[in-house]
């Protein structure tokens, strides 16, 4: 598969907007959003702490906020990469649904639920921007 396909100049815009926003929410991770973020995960997840989740999450959110910028030359893997990070953490935005957690101003069940319907939103993006598609279809 080729790692780095033609893409559009809205592609790249949206893959630009998409790595800045993956940077900004790491920086929420690591500082200033860090209770917001600890209330989302799940009682359940087994590992040392919420805190240690957030802050591990926010470095790898860094991480894939940079490459999405950066490594172009690689952003077909990126991308994939991208989309199943966003398939991994959906469970802490169910949980926040099903557990009636506010956080991040969603504190109605309503605004919980229409979140969850952005979370598809988000892979696709991810997929697109950085033409996974294109490179699927050149693969065929």
């Amino acid at each position: 598969m080729n790692p780095n396909p033609q893409t559009s100049t809205l592609q790249n815009v949206a893959r630009i907007i998409l790595g800045s926003f993956m940077v900004l929410a790491a920086v929420g991770h690591l500082s200033f959003d860090r209770a917001e973020f600890q209330a989302q995960v799940p009682d359940w997840i087994p590992f040392f702490s919420k805190d240690f989740v957030v802050i591990a999450s926010g470095i790898v959110e860094l991480l894939f906020g940079l490459s999405m910028l950066f490594l172009t030359r690689y952003k077909v893997y990126v991308g994939m990469a991208l989309a199943t990070f966003y398939v991994l953490i959906f469970p802490g935005n169910i949980s926040q649904y099903v557990n009636h957690v506010d956080a991040f101003h969603l504190n109605t069940d309503t605004a919980r639920l229409v979140r969850l319907f952005f979370q598809p939103v988000l892979i696709l993006w991810a997929l697109w921007n950085t033409g996974v598609f294109n490179a699927w279809k050149e693969r065929s």
